[in-house]
């Protein structure tokens, strides 16, 4: 009987845990997770940003970017990708660079933020990121 409670508790905890879809934090050498998210995408603000340069290291896709403000230090960032895989020789992704700037200032600021992008991998070793507003298409090797 004792044997029983275990494992009803076992279960009811596992069950529970299983619920609630944690968020897995950055590869340590990135500062960001990229988001997967159809809505995200739709609605991401990607206004009064320039990207500057994109480069991957390792899993992180670095974005090096200019946008007026006073600091950017209040400057939230994120990297989201619109959830559908462009069937081609290799494959494409689409993504979006967002800024979300309250900053009233005229300074010009440059910055460079890390995404990890693991999550981005699909069937195959390599996948094509296309990003909004970046001059260049990369490709990720996996």
């Amino acid at each position: 009987m004792k044997n029983l409670y275990v494992f009803l508790i076992i279960s009811i905890l596992s069950i529970v845990s299983c619920e609630k879809e944690m968020a897995t934090p950055p590869l340590p050498n990135c500062d960001e997770n990229t988001e997967i998210n159809a809505d995200e995408y739709q609605n991401a603000m990607t206004e009064g940003v320039e990207i500057m340069k994109v480069e991957i290291v390792d899993q992180c896709l670095n974005i090096t970017y200019s946008a007026s403000g006073c600091s950017g230090d209040s400057w939230k960032v994120s990297l989201i990708d619109s959830g559908d895989i462009l069937e081609s020789m290799p494959p494409q992704r689409n993504l979006k660079f967002s800024l979300e700037n309250q900053e009233v200032c005229l300074a010009f600021i440059t910055k460079t933020t890390s995404f990890d992008i693991s999550n981005l991998q699909i069937e195959g070793n390599s996948v094509v990121l296309n990003i909004n507003d970046s001059d260049e298409n990369i490709l990720f090797e996996y």
